[in-house]
């Protein structure tokens, strides 16, 4: 189904994707056809709010189920949130805490997390929904997709996982910062058996899930190479 939007804000293409007001906020749109000549009444128009930056430019490494690198400018998480949800308005107020309680990553029965909330969270994990996952000297970003994108975070120094917490606010450790401490793991341990070198160089790596690094960056393109 097409719908029509009106557009002030950005330079958009074909192939474009977006996110708009109205009863479609939240979901994903591609753009099929860009009008320049046109009257409307603009009150009977929602507006599209936010464009993804889907322009990705860098060197990958084959990890699992992931892609990954180690260029902090090719894959930054500032621009792939923008592939799952619209970016945050200036009235929208974010706080977080945390009880300073932490695990080893090794030891993830250490996390405290029922045996069900563990059991979803590995399926998530096998099913690749960990969409996204970095670190930046000691900071890790993930994200998770579930009945939502969901955005979690903690620290990792000398194997220990510290400050984890995520936007779905459960007051409790929850399936997807499960899925997402799985994740990190098995992408670091393939980073330390066949890239290790580039992680020291670094102090970072992004790791994107193969269908996903494929769906939006590439999907879309008509022109351009890919060397394998």
């Amino acid at each position: 189904m097409d719908l029509s939007y009106y557009n002030d804000a950005f330079d958009l293409k074909c192939g474009d994707i977006v996110f708009v007001e109205g009863k479609l906020e939240g979901l994903r749109g591609r753009v099929v056809d860009v009008a320049y000549n046109f009257k409307i009444k603009l009150s009977d128009y929602k507006k599209v709010i936010s464009v993804a930056d889907t322009n990705v430019r860098g060197e990958f490494f084959f990890a699992g189920s992931h892609f990954v690198t180690f260029d902090r400018s090719a894959l930054p998480y500032e621009k792939v949130i923008t592939w799952f949800k619209a970016s945050a308005t200036e009235d929208e107020i974010f706080v977080s805490g945390n009880d300073e309680s932490g695990f080893l990553l090794c030891d993830l029965g250490a996390m405290r997390i029922s045996r069900a909330i563990a059991d979803r969270g590995h399926d998530y994990y096998t099913d690749n929904r960990v969409r996204y996952i970095s670190l930046d000297n000691t900071h890790v970003r993930a994200i998770v997709e579930g009945t939502r994108p969901y955005e979690m975070e903690c620290d990792y120094v000398n194997g220990e996982i510290r400050n984890l917490v995520c936007d779905c606010f459960c007051s409790e450790p929850c399936k997807h910062e499960f899925a997402a401490m799985l994740q990190l793991r098995e992408t670091l341990e393939l980073i330390e058996k066949n890239y290790p070198a580039q992680l020291e160089a670094t102090q970072y790596f992004a790791a994107v899930c193969k269908g996903t690094l494929l769906n939006f960056a590439m999907d879309s393109k008509e022109t351009g190479s890919i060397a394998l």
